[in-house]
């Protein structure tokens, strides 16, 4: 259906074993189907389309056993707070986000700046962001699916230029939604403030200068960044643990040494050539589910793989 539509632009798909498999070719077959199905949503006009977004709706109910039906669904700010719609189960994130904050008065030629994630509040008051939702999911129904790891559905930016929030500070709905998330990030470390800079947005804070909070927070490192969970990291030697900082067209390593001493390193996402994420499942050393994120990068002219772990 999708070549009918698209024709030269939809990637070929895999050839098919006609033959009995063996686990390796089973493996090679799994991993040329998710191959397809990347190369695929490159195309926001094949993901956009009625054909895609039809088979990946039926797709994700019938997986999970859920009929189209009223629910409601919690929509949270960084602040806690949350927004209750009131939607069929088959919503998309794209029709959920787009509610959500037509509700709050966004205007919506700034809706493509925000957009859902999957994240978790854990006991020791971290927060790991799970994952960004895909425009054409169910948020119910993937909330459904993960429900032994207690996410939430949040709003976020959706962007890692800095800058950017410049764009956004007239519109008193996107003024706060950017101030809510700043505060945030400032209350869980995510960003460095210098001593006498906490003290002036702590000042700008208690007297609700937003616009001003948020002019002194960009100058400040990390702000507007993605912060991974902290993960294992091979570079510049292997098992060392690191805090990873993704933004400002930067992969940011904080990386503990077996010394004890931290070295920060800085991956400019220019010179990096190509990126792979393999789920490896559990492991002899570990029970947890692990994730190897490993990507290629020019270092002092000489390419080499950088490999992180993270536990699920």
């Amino acid at each position: 259906q999708l070549r009918q539509l698209f024709g030269s632009a939809v990637p070929a798909f895999p050839p098919k074993f006609y033959l009995a498999m063996t686990k390796s070719m089973a493996d090679e077959r799994r991993s040329q189907l998710e191959q397809y199905l990347q190369n695929v949503t490159l195309d926001s006009n094949i993901t956009n389309s009625d054909v895609f977004i039809g088979f990946f709706r039926k797709l994700q109910q019938d997986t999970f056993k859920i009929q189209t039906q009223r629910a409601f669904l919690d929509v949270y700010l960084a602040d806690g707070s949350n927004i209750r719609l009131d939607i069929q189960t088959s919503d998309t994130a794209e029709r959920i986000l787009e509610v959500t904050l037509c509700k709050m008065g966004l205007s919506r030629e700034l809706i493509k700046y925000f957009s859902l994630f999957f994240f978790q509040d854990h006991d020791d008051g971290a927060l790991s962001v799970v994952k960004k939702v895909a425009e054409f999911e169910l948020p119910y129904v993937s909330l459904q699916s993960m429900k032994e790891l207690h996410c939430k559905l949040g709003i976020r930016k959706w962007y890692m230029d800095p800058s950017l929030d410049t764009l956004l500070m007239d519109c008193r709905a996107s003024l706060n939604l950017l101030y809510m998330q700043a505060v945030q990030e400032v209350k869980r470390n995510w960003v460095k403030p210098t001593e006498g800079q906490m003290q002036e947005l702590e000042f700008l804070q208690k007297n609700a200068n937003k616009a001003k909070f948020l002019e002194l927070i960009r100058e400040m490192q990390f702000y507007g960044y993605m912060r991974l969970d902290p993960c294992i990291c091979d570079y510049p030697e292997e098992g060392c643990s690191a805090d990873i900082y993704v933004g400002n067209n930067e992969i940011n390593c904080c990386i503990k040494l077996s010394t004890n001493q931290t070295k920060e390193v800085s991956f400019k996402i220019n010179r990096l050539k190509s990126w792979q994420v393999t789920f490896l499942g559990a492991t002899k050393d570990s029970e947890e589910d692990t994730l190897e994120l490993r990507f290629e990068y020019n270092d002092s002219g000489i390419w080499q793989w950088i490999i992180l772990y993270t536990k699920q």
